[in-house]
């Protein structure tokens, strides 16, 4: 009998099976996929058991196939992967349930990153042959998210008046005198500008620039004012569950400096008074701001939450979540510190949290900011500015800090100090750990040039001994300089630790002469340490004060005025032990402020002043200014409040001696909250330049260009260029890498398969004033494009702790023409993804979740091509003869 699938054969046709239901028979060409409904899943239980036993996240070892082909190793590549991302899912999805504890969520972010990690070195050393597999996404061309700022002799203020600008100005009346000194190489030139020679003109906006103007050119100074429009925006709100879109406002203007390169203008008041800045949480947004008091001076705008001795309000950027330590510069600027979970619009951080130190001018714009640039997460506790105007900043890192070198352990905090100098350009940096947890809390420059830092350890801090549970600590940092052109170095010079067998820490630090002060809770007891510094550092303990119980509350400040002690905080303790009672308790917690001598023993001379309501009254943060005290915080919340009930601010100026309150304000703020929690004293630093929106002293032309100055980049981070011949190169920053030389190294590193460009904005986005958008200056980027007729490149993160990518805010991926001939398929999984908070956990879940989506088009794409080609349009008359005959031959041979 004739087989008839021999004919059927040869046109490509399948036969039938006897018995069988008429269906083609089917030839398995890939391998199973574990995704497949053959296989059964693993429960979601098992996934996260194995995530979080400590096992490899992915392992080729581990997995199998049921069936060998050429892209065998692609297979198994991407099954790895998916049991991988598999694990880290089931990591966010325990994390978005109700009930995780605190420590469970550490443990389970903990695992998440160490997963995270791993795939990132995973797909850096892994090489795919059937396709190409990145990290983060497939482009055509990329552009940093870092900028540098362009030089610029430009300031514009905020919005001073709203109207037509042939309005008279509400800021502009009164007694307006000011100088505006002009330097340049022809010399120094004042130009004192005074309101009151206009005469009975109307002073609107036009009118005062023109007077301002010909001011200026009659002093032969190339510097102008204008006037600037600042467009308002729509705004957003929130009405239950619905969205409102409100229109845009009334047009907002302000003041604008036009500089010129060869000449440097700084503004001095002719008259002036202390000002008082309170950095504040306000409102449900998470939002933050900085304002401005003169005491005495009337509310500058009437506006809501604006209260009598206000004269200024400007907010802070986007990403801040604390501001723990502020403190006054000599010229009358103020420094931050801030816990940012976010960097700004030119400034992305690479972990899931960092610090920035921050300068405000006394308008409250940014001029200076400074990340610290931690690896994973990094908490900023405390501040001082030296009488140089040198910047020390304190507080805690988890992970890396300088690239490749973590702590003792990496999942825990270890102390540390940064010093920058007056401009922002950090000096030097100390990490000091104990092997378990410790954090600095306080920090002072030392009469003898020396940095003081002290904080709380659970264990031995190097060169010390632990007394029991948490302890206070104080180290002594020496810097030293081979010349004047070396980088400065700073030793640990001395350390002491102390405390009880129970915990301890230290809450507040200052320095005077050879003395140094700790105030803090040991063993739930308020205690201040007196200590001798020698002349190498080391502080010896000299004697000790404890107030009495704390009353579960905190010191939140500490100084040395003639010869006593003034120690502030707040406690529920209704009677700490402190002679006189200037004030007493007026229920819940209370603020407090004692007076106590300098060799911390009891005197018929010690008070103590207690300032509050009878609800909750914080003290977020102190400041003692010639023998008077600067309180602010939380004013009278009631007991046992909700976290969404409404809390307001208080600012209050007390005599610590006779406990008189001088001058308070109390305030509100958006949605109810505002929530106090830094103060800074400047003397002299409220003026009518606050009116003007103008600053007091030098405004600034330039910022440092190096990179690791203003981005969050730290020398030694790298990442890696992979060109279409599979060889990857590191690009490594250097001490004084610039836009300009990393442009050159990314180029070089790709085998000139990218072409990188510096790319310069027009301006950007400073701020919002109200619902007015404010913008200045300019930035700069890199742009990076695949050069012409070349196939582009992959960029791939740096190891964990010196990844370069995530703080140049580039993501890993392929930046090449869309027609390559290898297919390439983008993870789209951040380095920054983490589960800090449920909206964290919820994007790292659904990014894990498209993941895997593109492992699946992955395998797919893998699947081997039909070898027979198809065969299109009419068959020419020979070949339907031969189709005919053949037809016909096998109707006879079947019957």
């Amino acid at each position: 009998m004739i087989n008839n699938s021999y004919l059927l054969g040869m046109y490509g046709l399948a036969p039938t099976t006897s018995g069988s239901s008429g269906a083609a028979s089917t030839v398995k060409k890939q391998p199973t996929a574990p995704w497949n409904a053959s296989v059964k899943p693993q429960a979601q239980s098992d996934l996260l058991r194995t995530a979080l036993s400590g096992r490899r996240f992915i392992n080729e070892a581990t997995t199998s196939l049921d069936m060998q082909s050429v892209s065998s190793g692609d297979y198994r590549k991407i099954f790895a992967m998916y049991q991988g991302l598999s694990m880290l899912e089931a990591i966010t999805q325990r994390a978005g349930q109700r009930g995780v504890s605190a420590l469970e969520n550490g443990q389970l972010s903990k695992h998440f990153d160490a997963g995270m990690a791993e795939l990132s070195a995973f797909l850096r050393d892994s090489t795919f042959d059937g396709l190409r597999m990145v990290e983060g996404v497939s482009a055509t061309k990329a552009q940093t998210g870092a900028g540098v700022a362009r030089d610029s002799a430009k300031y514009i203020t905020g919005a001073i008046h709203t109207g037509a600008v042939t309005d008279a100005v509400a800021a502009f009346q009164g007694d307006v005198q000011f100088n505006i000194t002009v330097k340049s190489v022809a010399g120094v030139q004042t130009i004192a500008i005074d309101l009151d020679d206009m005469g009975t003109e109307p002073r609107t906006l036009q009118s005062v620039v023109a007077h301002i103007n010909g001011r200026l050119e009659a002093a032969g100074v190339q510097t102008r004012m204008s006037r600037e429009l600042l467009p308002s925006e729509p705004r957003v709100i929130k009405a239950g569950d619905k969205t409102i879109t409100l229109p845009a406002g009334a047009d907002k203007w302000a003041l604008s400096v036009q500089g010129v390169s060869a000449e440097t203008v700084s503004f001095a008041p002719v008259a002036s008074a202390d000002a008082v800045y309170v950095v504040q949480g306000v409102g449900n947004a998470g939002g933050h701001n900085v304002l401005k008091f003169q005491e005495g001076a009337a509310n500058a705008t009437g506006a809501a939450f604006w209260v009598d001795g206000q004269i200024g309000q400007s907010s802070l950027p986007d990403g801040v979540e604390i501001v723990r330590a502020s403190a006054v510069g000599p010229d009358g600027s103020m420094w931050i510190v801030a816990d940012v979970s976010a960097g700004n619009s030119t400034q992305p951080i690479k972990g899931q949290g960092d610090v920035v130190l921050m300068k405000l001018d006394s308008a409250g714009q940014v001029v200076i900011s400074r990340a610290l640039g931690a690896a994973s997460t990094a908490s900023g506790y405390a501040i001082s500015v030296g009488a140089d105007g040198r910047v020390a900043v304190a507080g805690s890192v988890i992970g890396a800090l300088e690239p490749g070198a973590a702590g003792a352990a990496a999942n825990l905090a270890d102390s540390f100090v940064t010093v920058f100098d007056a401009k922002g350009v950090e000096q030097w940096t100390q990490r000091r750990g104990a092997k378990a947890a410790d954090e600095a809390t306080a920090v002072s420059f030392g009469a003898d040039g020396r940095v003081y830092v002290a904080g709380r350890s659970q264990s031995a801090m190097p060169g010390a001994i632990a007394t029991g549970g948490w302890d206070g600590y104080v180290q002594a940092f020496s810097e030293t300089q081979v010349h004047s052109l070396a980088p400065i170095t700073a030793t640990a010079s001395g350390v002491t630790q102390f405390g009880t067998a129970g915990d301890d820490n230290v809450q507040a630090m200052t320095v005077d002469g050879d003395k140094l002060f700790t105030a803090g809770i040991e063993n739930g007891r308020m205690v201040v340490r007196r200590f001798q510094i020698d002349a190498t550092g080391a502080p010896t303990l000299l004697s000790t004060r404890d107030l009495g119980s704390a009353g579960s509350g905190e010191i939140s400040g500490l100084s040395v005025v003639n010869g006593q002690v003034v120690v502030a905080g707040a406690t529920r303790n209704q009677a700490l032990d402190i002679g006189q009672v200037n004030n007493a308790h007026a229920g819940g917690f209370d603020a407090f402020v004692a007076v106590i001598s300098d060799g911390l023993t009891a005197s018929a001379n010690d008070r103590l002043t207690y300032y509050g309501g009878a609800g909750d009254d914080s003290a977020a943060d102190v400041k003692i200014v010639d023998g008077k005290v600067w309180l602010t915080g939380v004013s009278d919340r009631a007991i046992g409040a909700k976290p969404e009930d409404p809390t307001s601010g208080y600012l209050a100026r007390l005599d610590p001696l006779t406990g008189a309150v001088e001058w308070e304000q109390i305030w509100s703020g958006a949605n109810g909250q505002a929530a106090p929690m830094t103060i800074a004293v400047a003397a002299g630093g409220a003026s009518v330049l606050d009116r003007l929106g103008l600053p007091q002293g030098e405004i600034p032309h330039a910022d440092s260009k190096k990179l690791i100055d203003v981005t969050a980049l730290r020398t030694g981070d790298r990442f890696y260029v992979t060109s279409s011949s599979g060889r990857s190169v590191a690009v490594t920053i250097d001490a004084k890498e610039t836009l300009q030389t990393l442009a050159r190294k990314i180029e070089t590193a790709s085998g000139r398969s990218l072409k990188v460009t510096v790319k310069t904005d027009k301006d950007y986005a400073t701020g919002m004033d109200g619902d007015a958008k404010v913008t200045s200056g300019g930035v700069q980027r890199l742009s990076i494009a695949f050069a012409d007729g070349r196939d582009g490149a992959v960029l791939r993160a740096g190891e964990a702790g010196r990844d370069a990518l995530a703080a140049l805010g580039l993501t890993p991926g392929y930046i090449g023409p869309k027609s390559s001939d290898l297919k390439t398929f983008g993870l789209d999984l951040p380095t920054t993804l983490n589960l800090r908070d449920a909206d964290a956990v919820k994007r790292a879940n659904d990014k894990l979740g498209a993941a895997i989506v593109t492992l699946r088009s992955a395998y797919r794409s893998l699947a081997p091509k039909s070898a027979t080609h198809a065969v299109t349009g009419e068959a020419p008359a020979y070949l339907k003869a031969q189709l005919a005959n053949y037809q016909a031959a096998l109707a006879r041979l079947t019957g």
